[in-house]
């Protein structure tokens, strides 16, 4: 009778169990996908809170392609300059006395890189990479040398054309991108020589846009610079700024670096303003510089209250230039310029990258903020000598009373300390040799006029009529200040 009561217990046991597992099978339990008639899975119903509006990147960024295809086209820009230091030179005391010890002179290298931008060898660099060279020499990728010319170069923009002597064909080339279409964030490689190392390639995204830094000394500097995290070192000034689908963005100009090595922070002229020189160079061999005619500053979140303005945007006009394109078009001090031919700019970096697309002659609609309301003017835009003329290059253009004079150079000015001045390229035959004015002298002052250009030189003596007083120094630093009768 036990062993029934144990054998009907083991049997219930075994049904229920059975009961519970067919239960479950067969109403609880659901497959988590199913087939379709296609072959695929059905798609899993997201949790709540998942992420659901972004798209997954299938394939991380490809950087070979753009390397492969610019990095040819990058070349290696070597310099040889002659720069004297000691001796000593007074015009009045050799006058009297004879003439004294002159300054010495040595060979001075440097380097930089160059981004070719036709099969004829056209190479674009920085102007401070070429600026004070007598002699400059390109080394290709496949260890070519060819000698180069100097085609022009645009010290407010830091950009120089090259252009080798032998006739080549065939040589790889970057084609022009857009600069206006980079974002922030955007990938972008580096191409250059640092430190004298060839076809270095580096990578970074695009992390500001219309940087404007100081940098350049030019009176008329334009400076929109890119900002990236590309890493670049001595020697990659005038390399190429490509973007993922190797077209040239920028060449690359500059660091901010305490130590003067890469810091984190690297900046490169945008191709905007670096096509336009180019073309300019090319076209008439000097650059044609188109002015409003106003003097500015970025508006700060206080001009923006006082003004009324609903962002803290565009650019405040401190003075207008009397006679400027700005002020026959009708434009005030005080307006806020928010647009040039509706294209909005924030800052006085992007209103020059604007501008500096024109030249002179050229109509812009140049939008306003005035009295809380948008005012459009038309404006012609004038050339620096207030014309709207072409402005010629000149083969005396620089020379003044026999002398070969060009526009201070940025080193020259922090070296001295000084914020005016030319340098003397050529002594030539004239009134300055005669006065003992020789090749790397500094003219600050002329006539109590300071200088920062030939045409600055020849303003202040009326057209090299009269020369009552100059002032400068000499190539080894020494200070001299002479007054002359006329």
């Amino acid at each position: 009778m036990k062993g029934r009561t144990v054998l009907w217990g083991v049997l219930l046991a075994f049904l229920g169990a059975f009961m519970a597992l067919f239960t479950y099978t067969r109403f609880i339990e659901k497959p988590a996908s199913t087939a379709s008639a296609g072959g695929s899975d059905t798609s899993v119903t997201p949790l709540p809170g998942m992420f659901t509006n972004f798209p997954m990147q299938q394939n991380p960024i490809d950087f070979t392609f753009a390397a492969e295809q610019t990095v040819h086209a990058v070349v290696h820009v070597k310099t040889k300059s002659t720069v004297s230091y000691g001796g000593y030179s007074n015009p009045l005391w050799e006058f009297f006395y004879g003439e004294q010890q002159r300054p010495q002179s040595r060979e001075v290298r440097g380097y930089g890189s160059g981004v070719i931008i036709s099969n004829d060898g056209y190479i674009i660099t920085n102007n401070h990479v070429i600026e004070r060279a007598d002699e400059v020499e390109v080394t290709l990728n496949d260890r070519r040398t060819f000698d180069a010319e100097i085609i022009g170069r645009d010290p407010s923009t830091d950009i120089a054309l090259l252009r080798i002597k032998e006739k080549v064909n065939n040589l790889p080339w970057i084609r022009y991108g857009n600069s206006d279409d980079l974002k922030l964030g955007e990938w972008v490689l580096a191409v250059g020589n640092p430190f004298n190392l060839t076809s270095t390639v580096t990578a970074g995204i695009v992390s500001a846009r219309g940087r404007s830094l100081g940098l350049l000394d030019d009176q008329y500097r334009i400076e929109s610079f890119i900002q990236t995290d590309a890493a670049l070192n001595m020697g990659n000034s005038g390399g190429a700024l490509v973007n993922t689908r190797a077209e040239l963005i920028g060449i690359t100009t500059a660091i901010i670096s305490p130590s003067g090595a890469y810091a984190g922070n690297s900046f490169a002229v945008p191709v905007t303003i670096v096509k336009k020189v180019v073309e300019d160079l090319k076209e008439f061999g000097a650059v044609q510089r188109a002015i409003i005619g106003v003097n500015i500053t970025d508006v700060t979140a206080e001009i923006a209250k006082e003004k009324k303005l609903s962002t803290v945007s565009g650019v405040l006009i401190s003075t207008v230039v009397e006679g400027g394109a700005a002020e026959e078009a009708g434009i005030k001090a005080d307006d806020i310029i928010l647009k040039v031919n509706n294209r909005d700019v924030s800052t006085s970096g992007e209103l020059q990258e604007e501008v500096g697309r024109y030249r002179p002659g050229d109509k812009v609609d140049v939008t306003v903020f005035r009295d809380g309301k948008e005012r459009t003017f038309k404006v012609t835009l004038k050339n620096l000598q207030g014309g709207t003329g072409v402005v010629e290059a000149s083969a005396t253009g620089n020379v003044v009373f026999g002398a070969t004079l060009e526009p201070l150079s940025s080193q020259d000015r922090r070296s001295l300390r000084i914020d005016s001045g030319v340098r003397v390229a050529e002594a030539g035959e004239g009134r300055l040799a005669d006065l003992g004015i020789r090749k790397g002298y500094i003219i600050t002052s002329v006539n109590g006029r300071k200088v920062n250009d030939a045409n600055d030189v020849r303003n202040a003596t009326s057209g090299e009529k009269s020369l009552t007083a100059i002032e400068g120094y000499q190539s080894n630093g020494t200070y001299f200040s002479f007054q002359f009768r006329n």
